[in-house]
């Protein structure tokens, strides 16, 4: 990478894996003029072909071929997520800096593995999710920063039904070890609420299967079911180091609710966001003064309207490792990526927590800490 101006900066990005979610970044990536699309691998070199097709980046013929293209400064692994952690260590090795999904491993120990490893060899991670970059978060984070409803005492946060069953060719992983709605969407609410709150400092839980067995509808689905072995619903509370407690509920069986997103509740009033796995929704305030809720101006310019596929697009976090890795300056100040890979360790330590406070009926202790992400500015 050519250390320039942030108007002249190019990083060439080469994408592992080239599943479901494969088009989103390749379309999202192209928003950001300073991102170079060098190409794609899957370990199923016709997925790869198939991508290229569709897209019109290089297909390269293997892992193997990708990793070792020297002009590749990025690699966006985006494999399944029980090879994140294989994923991960073959582009380390290959001295290429990551951008790996959610989760980054599947368990807290691996992923502190893989980043002590990378933090070895100079190499720096980056890690999904990124929506927390978007206005929404943003609007929300600065209303707290400024003291809008005083100081925090607790949240609410739901995951709601992702209805994989609906949609995904084959969303048999989700029900399995690895998967679990805390595991799959839980990272978008879990970022949220550090992003706003900071550290988790101790989670407790109970947690459960919904229905054991999972009829697959989707018209172009690859199996018809699965047998599920991952619990499907868990209510949480976490315990912030700065004091506020929040309740988290991840499930995949709650089809319809009235339950809130986010909320997060100060001694002055609440505020209310919309959903953390999109980049842009209204964030409104209603202190306890006020006859009627209040929508805030956001901070930083949507991406599109809420609920539209424009917030399905991803590339965000990776524009913001380049950016971190071409600003000698951030990183003097130790001000590395935003979606950084600390944060998702923290973020998987949490998750991870649940179902272990609920298996054991006890309080767990989370061990990491990491500081809330810089604001956008």
């Amino acid at each position: 990478m050519t250390n320039r101006d942030d108007a002249n900066i190019s990083t060439a990005i080469g994408l592992l894996g080239c599943g479901s979610i494969a088009e989103r970044y390749v379309v999202g990536m192209r928003r950001f003029p300073n991102l170079t699309l060098a190409g794609c691998a899957d370990v199923i070199p016709a997925a790869a072909v198939s991508l290229s097709e569709r897209t019109g980046i290089h297909a390269y013929a293997s892992v193997d071929e990708l990793l070792a293209d020297p002009a590749i400064d990025i690699v966006v692994n985006i494999t399944p997520p029980v090879v994140h952690e294989e994923m991960t260590r073959a582009a380390v090795a290959a001295g290429k800096h990551v951008y790996v999904e959610k989760p980054i491993t599947t368990d807290p120990a691996t992923a502190t593995s893989v980043l002590d490893d990378a933090q070895l060899a100079g190499i720096v991670i980056g890690a999904a999710p990124d929506t927390f970059l978007g206005s929404a978060a943003q609007t929300a984070r600065r209303a707290l920063d400024e003291g809008v409803i005083g100081n925090p005492i607790g949240a609410v946060a739901a995951v709601r039904y992702s209805r994989a069953e609906e949609w995904h060719p084959d969303p048999s992983f989700l029900f399995r070890p690895g998967g679990g709605p805390s595991l799959d969407l839980g990272p978008y609410y879990v970022t949220a609420l550090v992003n706003l709150l900071g550290p988790v400092a101790e989670v407790s839980a109970f947690s459960r299967i919904g229905a054991v067995t999972r009829e697959f509808t989707a018209p172009e689905r690859r199996a018809d079911s699965v047998e599920v072995t991952v619990p499907t619903h868990a209510s949480a509370s976490l315990r912030f180091v700065d004091g506020a407690i929040a309740t988290l509920i991840s499930s995949f069986d709650i089809w319809d609710t009235s339950l809130p997103f986010l909320e997060v509740y100060g001694d002055k009033g609440t505020l209310q966001l919309g959903d953390p796995n999109e980049y842009d929704s209204d964030v409104r305030v209603k202190r306890h003064s006020d006859t009627e809720w209040q929508v805030l101006p956001p901070v930083l310019e949507p991406t599109g309207e809420p609920e539209t596929p424009v917030q399905l697009l991803r590339g965000i976090g990776v524009d913001d490792l380049a950016r971190a890795l071409h600003d000698p300056e951030r990183a003097l100040r130790g001000h590395g990526p935003r979606a950084s890979g600390a944060l998702a360790q923290h973020v998987l330590e949490i998750i991870a927590a649940i179902d272990e406070s609920s298996a054991r009926s006890e309080v767990i202790a989370i061990t990491s800490r990491v500081d809330r992400p810089k604001p956008v500015a």
